[in-house]
């Protein structure tokens, strides 16, 4: 169990589409605390939507401005601030990464199949504009493979688990609420 000053930040990990941002802002609205996205941190950094990164300057580039990017909202996490964190989908990549949001806040990874995964991603017209795929496929057929690939690494970096699946955003909230509060006694 982590100590009491650690538990500053909660942060959701998980593939895109699974709720993180969604549900991140009203469990931050619900505790009281800020709401943060570090996807937004890096574009606000660049000046230039993910894809364009991706596309312009390739993925080590991205991972490094994600990791920066965490990096801060871990040093504010240290300053006193209480935050809800929504990360990229491939923050867990970094060992780095995991032991930053481990040792500062905990880890909950929201959770849905491929299946629906997809669906969400193809309902967003917003998706293909600012989501680069990562395997040169298109981002709805990757799912499967890129999912299955970081599977292991979310829930080893987890503390805890939500099925987002057949959940809407209220109901997201209300089970990341529900397994906080399970973390925290």
């Amino acid at each position: 169990m982590k100590k009491e000053q650690d538990k500053s930040a909660i942060y959701l990990v998980g593939y895109r589409a699974s709720g993180k941002t969604s549900a991140g802002r009203a469990v931050a609205s619900e505790l009281s605390r800020l709401f943060v996205d570090t996807d937004r941190l890096v574009e606000e950094s660049e000046g230039r939507a993910i894809a364009s990164i991706f596309a312009e300057s390739g993925e080590p580039v991205f991972r490094r401005l994600e990791s920066e990017a965490l990096a801060a909202v871990g040093a504010r996490v240290l300053k006193g601030e209480r935050l809800v964190v929504a990360t990229g989908g491939g923050v867990v990549l970094s060992r780095e990464n995991v032991e930053r949001m481990s040792s500062t806040g905990y880890v909950v990874w929201l959770r849905a199949p491929a299946s629906v995964l997809q669906d969400r991603i193809e309902r967003d017209p917003a998706s293909a504009r600012t989501r680069p795929a990562l395997s040169g496929e298109s981002a709805v057929a990757e799912v499967e493979e890129v999912l299955e690939q970081r599977y292991p690494l979310y829930e080893a970096a987890a503390d805890c688990v939500v099925d987002t699946g057949d959940f809407d955003e209220a109901q997201v909230c209300g089970a990341v609420l529900e397994a906080i509060t399970e973390l925290l006694k």
